[in-house]
């Protein structure tokens, strides 16, 4: 059975590295799609996939069609910028 495997980047030198370190540790029955998000494609499915994902962060992946669980829950939020002190000068 073919795993699919999607990773969300930003080709950037923060997210080449986990490109690298998937494609060292799949199997030959993964399927690998990844979606580069500094190169918007005409027909938005990056955005659309990371919504239906739920992606908040990068690099973020998603295998048969599930955000793995070190990939969730990683966003800023209002409350983390004001408790950082941001707007309060």
């Amino acid at each position: 059975m073919k795993q699919q495997i999607e990773i969300f980047t930003a080709g950037c030198p923060v997210c080449e590295p986990v490109v690298a370190l998937v494609k060292e540790n799949a199997c030959r029955n993964c399927e690998i799609t990844i979606y580069n998000l500094s190169e918007q494609c005409e027909s938005k499915i990056y955005v659309t996939k990371m919504e239906e994902y739920g992606v908040k962060r990068l690099p973020a992946i998603a295998i048969n069609g599930k955000l793995i669980d070190c990939c969730k829950n990683i966003e800023i939020t209002k409350s983390d910028l004001v408790n950082a002190g941001i707007g309060s000068c």
